[in-house]
C-alpha cells in the first residue's frame, strides 16, 4: 500500500496515546502529515453514564457554533456516517442520506467558519457506542486523494483509542424472551396485525397479543415501536430480518 510506513509510524503514535491530551496530539500530528489542516474524533458511549469524548482543532468560530447551537443532533455528515461501513467523503454526502435546505445550510455555515471539504470514519453498535474520526481541509483546499486509505486505516484506529480511553460499557442484563415472544416481535416490526401474526403462526390473535405484552413487558415498555428499537439494539432480530423481507425482489 502506498504510504504504508507513514501510515504504521502513525498508528502506533495513535494506538500509544495513554491519555486524551496525548490522543490529541498524535492525531493533530497525523493531520498535518497527510495533508489535512484540522480533525475531529467524536467516541460516545451508550449507558446510564453517557461517557463521551471530543477532541479537535477545528476553527473557533465552527467550534463555537457547533457545540453553542449542539448541532451534532442536526449533523447530515453524522447521519450519514450510520449508513456507511466506510469512510467517505463530504461531498458525496448526499449518496448516503437525503440533504435538506438545513442540511446544505449547515455545511454551507462551516465552510464559511473555515471548514471545507472532509472525510469521515464511521463506526457504531448500535445501543452500545457510536464513533467518527474526521479528517477535513480549509475551503479552498483540496483532499489529500492519495491519503484516504491511510486516513480509512488512522480513523478507525483512533476511534479505538477513544473506547479505550473511555473504557467500554458495562454489561447489562438484557431481557430474555421466549421464542414464540421473539417471532411475534419480528413479525411485528414487519408491519403485520396481531391477527394477521396469528395466521401466520398458527396461533389465535388473542395470544399474540399476550406474547407482545409480556415481551413489552420484559423491556418496560409501554409500545410497540420501542419494542422493536429495543429488540433490534439487543439484537434480537436483525435488520436484514426486517429489510430483507420488505424489501421487493
Amino acid at each position: 500500500m502506498k504510504h504504508f510506513h507513514l501510515t504504521e509510524e502513525l498508528a502506533q503514535e495513535i494506538t500509544g496515546a495513554g491519555r486524551v491530551e496525548q490522543l490529541f496530539a498524535a492525531l493533530a500530528n497525523a493531520t498535518g502529515r497527510m495533508g489535512f489542516d484540522h480533525f475531529a474524533l467524536a467516541f460516545d458511549r451508550r449507558g446510564n453514564d453517557g461517557a463521551s469524548m471530543l477532541v479537535h482543532n477545528y476553527p473557533d468560530a465552527w467550534a463555537k457554533i457547533y457545540v453553542g447551537f449542539d448541532l451534532g443532533a442536526a449533523d447530515p455528515i453524522r447521519r450519514a456516517g450510520e449508513r456507511s461501513v466506510t469512510g467517505f467523503q463530504w461531498r458525496d454526502v448526499n449518496r448516503y442520506i437525503p440533504l435538506s435546505r438545513g442540511d446544505r445550510q449547515l455545511l454551507n455555515v462551516a465552510r464559511e467558519s473555515g471548514v471545507g471539504d472532509g472525510f469521515t470514519v464511521p463506526r457504531h453498535l448500535p445501543g452500545e457506542a457510536s464513533g467518527s474520526c474526521s479528517f477535513a481541509v480549509s475551503p479552498r483546499a483540496a483532499l489529500p486523494a492519495d491519503m484516504l486509505h491511510a486516513a480509512e486505516i488512522l480513523g478507525a484506529i483512533a476511534i479505538a483509542s477513544a473506547r479505550e480511553l473511555i473504557g467500554s460499557s458495562p454489561l447489562r442484563p438484557r431481557p430474555v424472551l421466549t421464542e414464540r415472544q421473539r417471532e411475534c416481535v419480528l413479525w411485528s416490526a414487519r408491519g403485520k396485525t396481531a391477527g394477521e401474526i396469528g395466521d401466520i403462526l398458527g396461533i389465535s390473535e388473542e395470544t399474540v397479543v399476550r406474547h407482545l405484552k409480556m415481551a413489552r413487558d420484559r423491556y418496560s415498555v409501554h409500545c410497540r415501536s420501542m419494542l422493536i428499537l429495543c429488540a433490534l439494539f439487543d439484537g434480537l432480530i436483525g435488520f436484514s430480518d426486517i429489510y430483507d423481507w420488505w424489501r421487493p425482489n
